[in-house]
C-alpha cells in the first residue's frame, strides 16, 4: 500500500471509530493497535478517561492525548533516561504544533467553542444531532493523519 493510501485509511479508521461510539482518544488509539502491537481492548481501556478533554472537562483534546500516547509507544525506550524523554517530548510538541496549526488549538473547550456541554460526568447520547454539532470526527481523522505521516516519514 502506498503512503497516501495508508494515511487516508488511518484517517477513515479513526473517524469511523468515533462515529461508532468510541471517544476521541479511543478512536485514534485503536486505529493504530496493529502498529503499537497492543490489543484494541487494552487501548480502549487506556483511552477511556481521556474523552472530552480528560473526562469531559474540555482540557487537552483526547485526540492530542492519543497522539502523545502513541508517540511514546512508538519511540520511547521505556526507561527513565532524560534524553529519551526529551526526544519524545520534542516529537509530541511537533505533533501538537501541527494539530494546532490545522485546527487552531489543542484544547477541547477552544476546539468546541459554542458547543454546549452537559454538566457532570455523564456523556451525551450519540445521536445524529450530537454528531452534527461537533467536529470531533474530523479531529480524530486529523490526529490519525499526523501519526500516520510520522510513521511513513511524510510531512505536510
Amino acid at each position: 500500500m502506498d503512503k497516501e493510501t495508508y494515511i487516508e485509511q488511518k484517517r477513515q479508521q479513526a473517524a469511523a471509530a468515533f462515529v461508532e461510539g468510541k471517544n476521541c482518544c479511543q478512536a485514534v488509539l485503536t486505529a493504530f493497535a496493529e502498529e503499537v502491537k497492543l490489543d484494541p481492548t487494552l487501548l480502549m481501556q487506556l483511552g477511556c478517561g481521556f474523552g472530552g478533554g480528560v473526562a469531559r472537562q474540555r482540557e487537552v483534546c483526547g485526540t492530542v492525548s492519543a497522539m502523545s500516547m502513541l508517540e511514546g509507544l512508538l519511540s520511547s525506550s521505556g526507561e527513565t533516561d532524560k534524553a529519551d524523554k526529551d526526544a519524545v517530548y520534542a516529537r509530541v510538541r511537533t505533533l501538537c504544533d501541527a494539530f494546532k496549526e490545522k485546527n487552531g488549538s489543542i484544547v477541547c473547550r477552544e476546539l468546541l467553542a459554542g458547543v454546549p456541554v452537559t454538566t457532570g460526568g455523564t456523556s451525551e447520547a450519540r445521536t445524529e444531532t450530537y454528531y452534527k454539532k461537533r467536529p470531533c470526527k474530523e479531529y480524530c481523522a486529523d490526529a490519525a493523519e499526523l501519526i500516520a505521516r510520522r510513521l511513513t516519514n511524510e510531512t505536510k
